[in-house]
């Protein structure tokens, strides 16, 4: 079955609102024969006649008049869609799909969000909680347009893959223990633990600086999400190794922070898929390159 064309319906409106088939083809920038064959295919698809002629003038009849007022509507919608699409090609509006970590979420998104709102308000962030495989994969298959992912990754085709930032891994301890003002791999494996699962870079990373040192130890808990991992360092329940993100303050007194030794970095990259980037994409895109030195 065909599709009624949008040009047949605005067609049709032109003639109820014009009430003459000649002023429709002036108004319409067509020739007299072509409105009329777009009535004729409109009449023939809906299966009744749409319009009648009435001392000189043309006016819709009663299926006519329904048609033409779903017609307007229609009309007016396919316009506002292409406005819309106008506004994002020019870059003031816009949705981006961005994926990232809790971590990066809390503490380093809000600043981003904050600059993006003021200089570009048309532009709607949409973001998902992913680890950086989980985001590197939807990057690549379209779903995503951003992902903040841990680095090293390895190349993935078709995907750009920036350093963004090298924030220090501190570590966090209930303030009531007495410990070193520098915490080594010795010191904290004596110590209960609570680390991040398998699934995330840090935990590579932290395996590794214990075992620098010969050590392994096992966690009394392993989470995916920093904030509920801080809270039970500040009820007592273990130590953590989390990076200290930006400058966010340590709120809670009942956790101290202290640096490693030795020294510990977690590194952050920007990833986008490669190619022509869309201005609302580049928007965000500029503003997260701002945040990595602060």
């Amino acid at each position: 079955m065909r599709e009624i064309s949008l040009d047949r319906l605005r067609t049709l409106v032109a003639i109820a609102d014009r009430g003459s088939f000649a002023e429709a083809a002036r108004a319409l920038n067509l020739a007299p024969p072509t409105v009329s064959l777009h009535v004729v295919e409109l009449e023939g698809r809906v299966g009744a006649p749409l319009l009648s002629r009435r001392r000189g003038q043309v006016r819709p009849s009663a299926i006519g008049e329904a048609l033409v007022e779903k017609a307007r509507r229609l009309l007016d919608d396919a316009e506002h869609a292409l406005e819309e699409a106008q506004r994002q090609v020019q870059g003031l509006a816009g949705r981006v799909r961005l994926g990232a970590s809790t971590g990066a979420i809390a503490h380093l998104l809000p600043q981003a969000l904050e600059v993006l709102g003021e200089q570009h308000p048309g532009v709607d962030v949409q973001v998902a909680v992913l680890t950086s495989h989980e985001t590197l994969t939807r990057l690549a298959d379209g779903s995503l347009d951003i992902g903040l992912v841990a680095l090293p990754q390895s190349a993935v085709a078709g995907l750009v893959i920036k350093p963004w930032r090298r924030d220090p891994v501190m570590a966090f301890v209930p303030s009531r223990w007495p410990c070193p003002a520098r915490i080594t791999p010795a010191w904290l494996a004596a110590q209960p633990l609570i680390l991040n699962d398998a699934s995330t870079r840090l935990s590579r990373l932290t395996t590794e600086w214990f075992a620098s040192d010969g050590h392994h130890p096992v966690p009394r808990i392993e989470l995916n999400y920093n904030d509920a991992i801080k809270s039970l360092v500040a009820a007592g329940y273990g130590a953590a190794l989390l990076p200290q993100e930006g400058a966010t303050p340590l709120l809670d007194t009942r956790i101290a922070m202290r640096p490693l030794r030795p020294a510990l970095w977690r590194r952050l990259g920007i990833a986008h898929r490669a190619g022509q980037v869309e201005r609302s994409t580049q928007h965000v895109l500029d503003v997260l390159w701002d945040l990595r030195l602060k």
